[in-house]
């Protein structure tokens, strides 16, 4: 037995209106049951309020007998007699105690013994930065030659000498401490280095490069106008480590 089907008829035809008009009415049920109110009703009793008359008892006034306050005191008058005067008072003449012109003073010579007083003169170091001395330090090594030569000399020297004898700090690399400390010195007029100062991240890395610097051979000292004078110096020396 064959199914019978009529090719005219679709079923999927108006599908699409369908579920736009089923779709619409969800949405409508929908906007309809989130706007719906209710409100709550609430009895409101009405009784009668009876107030009843209260009477206050009057309190009798009680006077007592106080006594009268005291009179005031009676005023007392003085009798005020004037009298004469019949003793003269002197009037006592002060004399100035102070010293005229005319009033000759005496006065003892004091012996004083006057020594020769003799002035010692001291002469003052003076100070005088690298960059304007006008001969600089030589470095040992460095000795004949001209003043650009010679100060590019001192500073290739002082590098060698820090490279050479460079250590980091143990304790350095323990704390992971690294940066640049600036040292300045003092070489003085007998070539000596002195007056060491540094500053840095840390103390470790200062003392390091303090003990550096003094570790720096005696020169021939700077000098200004023909005179050995202090030379002060400025170095940086960086602390840095390589994490392997």
């Amino acid at each position: 037995m064959k199914t019978k089907k009529n090719p005219e008829i679709e079923i999927g035809r108006h599908s699409s209106i369908y579920f736009a008009i089923g779709l619409n009415l969800m949405l409508f049920f929908t906007w309809q049951a989130l706007e719906y109110k209710t409100y709550d009703s609430k009895e409101v009793s009405i009784e009668a309020l009876v107030v009843e008359k209260q009477f206050e008892e009057d309190i009798p006034i009680v006077q007592l007998n106080t006594p009268p306050p005291p009179p005031p005191p009676a005023s007392v008058t003085e009798a005020i007699k004037i009298v004469e005067d019949v003793v003269e008072v002197e009037e006592t003449v002060i004399e100035s105690s102070e010293i005229g012109l005319e009033d000759a003073v005496s006065v003892e010579p004091i012996p004083v013994a006057v020594q020769a007083v003799e002035v010692e003169e001291v002469e003052e170091e003076v100070e005088v930065p690298f960059a304007v001395i006008e001969k600089v330090p030589v470095f040992p090594g460095c000795e004949g030659l001209t003043k650009q030569a010679a100060i590019d000399c001192f500073k290739n020297k002082v590098t060698e000498h820090i490279t050479k004898n460079f250590r980091y700090p143990q304790a350095a690399l323990d704390l992971e401490i690294q940066g640049r400390v600036s040292v300045i010195f003092v070489i003085d007029s007998q070539g000596r280095i002195s007056s060491i100062k540094s500053r840095g991240p840390d103390e470790i890395l200062e003392n390091e490069a303090e003990r550096i610097i003094s570790l720096l051979p005696k020169m021939t000292p700077g000098t200004q106008r023909g005179v050995p004078v202090k030379v002060s110096y400025a170095v940086p020396i960086f602390f840095k480590y390589r994490v392997q």
